[in-house]
């Protein structure tokens, strides 16, 4: 039985609403493959870990996570802090547009920031279809694993000691940093974080991300129960809460 005309449609407007923002996942996929080689890793690691994993700055926080040997509770610990939002993506992801049992299932595994903003963006007057949905969070996947396969091919050919490459992490969190920064200027957020792990690294060496992590998190649900507290927290420049 072949595809309908109508199914067919949707897919390729699904790889057409996809293209502008998945492009972005290929030289973040590039980056981990070249990684993930570069730090020891058989290039046939990229695609199971990009698998399993799937879902960007976990993955790139996965090589540290590894490679430090950190167990598997703290490594799913780490995890769930970094991925929360995930949490709230959820309520309002529209995975009842899909009809069987296992697209939904695998649209629930392949909820990333990219597939939610292609989502959220829509016309509310125009709801997503799930062939359309599925499509943009396949092609999503593929743009993400097919470029780290060829960035861990390149990595065992490159020398290996090339120098640099261990600063993707830093550098990708650093720009999700900044962007969240741009989209709520308080002050307070950078520098809580600065000191947490600060005394993260005085006192528990060893696991400083973990305990950094957690404080912030829990630092996080406290001003939230808490507006007046939040608001006494609260740091913004004049010019920036206009």
């Amino acid at each position: 039985m072949g595809v309908s005309r109508e199914t067919s449609n949707e897919i390729k407007a699904g790889i057409h609403e996809t293209w502008a923002v998945g492009l972005g996942l290929i030289p973040l996929g590039l980056a981990f493959g070249l990684l993930m080689t570069q730090t020891g890793f058989a290039w046939w690691w990229t695609p199971i870990i990009s698998i399993l994993i799937f879902a960007g700055s976990a993955e790139f926080l996965s090589i540290t996570l590894i490679m430090q040997g950190v167990g598997p509770l703290s490594a799913a610990f780490t995890g769930l802090m970094v991925n929360f939002r995930h949490i709230f993506y959820g309520l309002t992801f529209p995975r009842h547009t899909i009809n069987s049992r296992l697209g939904r299932a695998y649209s629930t595994y392949g909820l990333i920031d990219e597939a939610y903003a292609i989502a959220s963006a829509r016309d509310p007057k125009e709801p997503i279809t799930g062939t359309r949905l599925l499509t943009i969070q396949i092609f999503c996947q593929l743009l993400w694993v097919i470029p780290g396969i060829i960035g861990a091919l390149a990595g065992e050919v490159l020398p290996s000691d090339l120098k640099g490459m261990d600063f993707a992490l830093t550098a990708l969190f650093v720009v999700l940093a900044w962007e969240s920064f741009k989209n709520n200027k308080d002050y307070s957020l950078p520098i809580f974080a600065a000191v947490l792990t600060v005394v993260g690294g005085l006192l528990f060496p060893s696991s400083m991300l973990v305990f950094a992590l957690t404080a912030y998190f829990v630092l996080l649900i406290i001003r939230y129960l808490s507006p007046r507290l939040d608001s006494a927290l609260t740091w913004r420049r004049a010019e920036d809460a206009i």
